[in-house]
């Protein structure tokens, strides 16, 4: 028995009802295990025939509608919120919600909070049904919670490029429930206020302050070695939610001004492989997904940058001002 809400009555209402012939399925790595078992299911409820997208998804930003148009009629989503960027087919977007034994680890999480009286309440997608009862946990033991919506995210939900929801909100701390540390870096980075995790998977409450000194001092040295380069590759994403073309050009111009070299590289998917025959370049300024200079940068030979990163090696912004790249949905 699966932990995940994939809400199969709903999606076999929605095949029946927009008459379906084909319809595509598409899954983040964590969730494509169930690919097979919900392509059966929705095939023996209706007369479609299923498609399954085989291609990482990595998010919202990363449709398969591009790859699917002309041989799907609907194409069903699962794991993310939508985001205002164009589809070239119908889409069902399945939050996929996790079902958690307990949020208990809240209370634990208290103690880190003692002298916090304002607290912002964060989560990804998978999580946003719990928000509810962690904010009367939260309230019965005195605290106030607040929370807000985002350029294109719900109440409480931060996305690994959009940090919106919790920027200018005042409190005192970020209590984050979910697991891994990305999330509550960027919520760090976006508001140097301090921010608990509260992992429910590893029974783990944990401060991210300690994560954040070791990867500002992981991206220190990646921007002093960057500072050295003559050539840069400007790394652009061909999915329609990472595709900043405006930004990247941009980027060249700066770069050719101060008398350097710049190349503008489009790309699916950015890998250490796909970069090969471009070893010629001293570094890379990646325009895509933000967490691919952060979350990979040891798989890469060169330097790769962040924008912001970049302006700190030109000299356009001091360290001190040093935050996390965004998409401005």
């Amino acid at each position: 028995m699966t932990n995940y809400q994939f809400k199969i009555e709903e999606i076999i209402d929605k095949i029946q009802s927009m008459e379906v012939k084909v319809v595509g399925l598409q899954f983040p790595e964590g969730l494509k295990t169930h690919a097979t078992d919900l392509a059966r299911e929705i095939e023996e409820k209706t007369d479609s025939l299923v498609l399954i997208s085989g291609d990482p998804c990595y998010g919202a930003c990363d449709l398969s509608d591009k790859e699917m148009e002309g041989c799907v009629d609907l194409l069903i989503h699962f794991g993310h919120t939508p985001l205002p960027i164009d589809q070239k087919i119908p889409i069902l977007y399945i939050e996929a919600h996790y079902q958690l034994e307990s949020i208990q680890i809240l209370k634990k999480a208290l103690k880190y909070l003692k002298d916090k009286k304002k607290i912002g309440l964060v989560t990804t997608t998978q999580h946003l049904h719990l928000l509810e009862d962690a904010t009367k946990i939260l309230e019965k033991s005195g605290k106030k919670v607040l929370m807000k919506e985002g350029r294109g995210t719900l109440k409480g939900q931060v996305l690994g490029c959009n940090f919106s929801s919790v920027q200018d909100l005042p409190v005192d701390a970020f209590l984050y429930l979910g697991s891994g540390n990305f999330h509550p870096l960027g919520i760090k980075l976006s508001t140097q206020k301090t921010v608990i995790i509260a992992d429910p998977y590893l029974n783990q409450v944990r401060n991210i302050d300690e994560f954040t000194d070791k990867i500002l001092r992981i991206r220190f040295a990646r921007i002093t070695r960057a500072s050295e380069a003559e050539k840069f590759g400007i790394l652009v994403s061909s999915k329609e939610g990472q595709f900043r073309w405006d930004l990247a050009k941009n980027l060249k111009k700066i770069i050719t001004k101060r008398g350097m070299s710049a190349y503008l590289i489009i790309l699916d998917e950015i890998t250490p492989q796909n970069l090969m025959p471009f070893m010629d370049l001293d570094a890379f300024v990646v325009t895509a997904c933000p967490r691919i200079a952060i979350d990979d940068s040891k798989m890469y030979e060169k330097p790769l940058l962040t924008p912001q990163e970049l302006e700190i090696v030109l000299g356009l912004r001091d360290w001190e001002d040093y935050e996390m790249d965004e998409i401005k949905y």
